[in-house]
C-alpha cells in the first residue's frame, strides 16, 4: 500500500489567533484521534499535498516530537473563498481496532457488453468499509468481464474478504447500458422482422353479387 510521511510539530497555541498565525506561515492545523490520546498539530501545506489531492488510498506517517503515528485520513476543510486547505483530520491505526474508510473500486477486465457494442457506465468510484489496519487495501478488486448489456453489478457482487461493506447491497455500482445506435438497430431489426401488412383491397377475392 502506498504511504506518505508527514513531518509535522505539536500545537502550543489555540484559538482564531493561532490559528491564523499558522496559515500565514502556510501551515494546516491538524489532528490525530483514534488512539490512547489526541494529538493536535500542524504541518506545512506542501506535506499535505500528495495524500489530500489524490483519488489514491494511503497510510499516513505522521511523526510529531520523535512519536510516529500510523493514520489514515478523515476530513479535511478547505476555505470557503479560496479553495485552501485548513484543516486535517487523521485517524490512528491501533493494532486490531477496527477503522471504517473508503477505498476506492479498481474496475478489471472489459466487459462483453462492451464488445457488443454498449457503454460502461461507473456508477460508483470507492466503497465504504470496516475493517482491522492489517486488511486495509489500496484498492478492491471488481472483475466486469462478464457484465452484459442491461446488466449491472451491484455492491452485494463484490468480493472483499475480511471487510464488512457498509453500502446498501443493491446499490449498483457499474452497468453497461444499450447505445443510441444499439437501439436504432434493434427496431429497425424488428421492423424487418415484423409480419407484413394486407395486401391493397385490389388484390382480395371480390365478395359474390348480392342475389336479386
Amino acid at each position: 500500500m502506498k504511504s506518505i510521511t508527514i513531518e509535522g510539530q505539536l500545537r502550543t497555541g489555540f484559538g482564531k489567533a493561532a490559528t491564523r498565525q499558522l496559515r500565514s506561515e502556510e501551515k494546516v492545523p491538524g489532528v490525530i484521534y483514534g488512539g490512547a490520546k489526541e494529538i493536535n498539530f500542524s504541518a506545512p501545506l506542501a506535506a499535505f499535498k500528495d495524500i489530500v489531492y489524490t483519488p489514491d488510498f494511503m497510510v499516513a506517517e505522521i511523526k510529531v516530537e520523535g512519536a510516529t503515528y500510523n493514520c489514515v485520513l478523515k476530513d479535511l476543510q478547505f476555505d470557503k473563498v479560496t479553495d485552501k486547505l485548513i484543516h486535517v483530520d487523521f485517524l490512528e491505526l491501533v493494532g486490531k481496532k477496527k477503522v471504517t474508510v473508503s477505498i476506492p473500486i479498481n474496475f478489471v477486465g472489459s466487459p462483453n457488453g462492451v464488445k457488443e457494442g454498449g457503454k460502461l457506465a461507473i456508477k460508483m468510484k470507492s466503497l465504504k468499509v470496516k475493517t482491522t489496519p492489517e486488511h486495509l487495501l489500496e484498492h478492491i478488486d471488481v472483475d466486469i468481464n462478464e457484465l452484459q448489456i442491461n446488466e449491472n453489478i451491484r455492491v452485494q457482487d463484490v468480493k472483499a474478504p475480511n471487510m464488512e461493506i457498509l453500502n446498501s447491497p443493491r446499490i449498483p455500482i457499474a452497468s453497461v447500458a444499450m447505445t443510441r445506435q444499439l437501439k436504432q438497430e434493434e427496431a429497425s431489426g424488428a421492423k424487418a422482422a415484423a409480419p407484413g401488412e394486407s395486401k391493397p383491397a385490389e388484390a382480395k377475392a371480390e365478395a359474390p353479387a348480392a342475389k336479386k
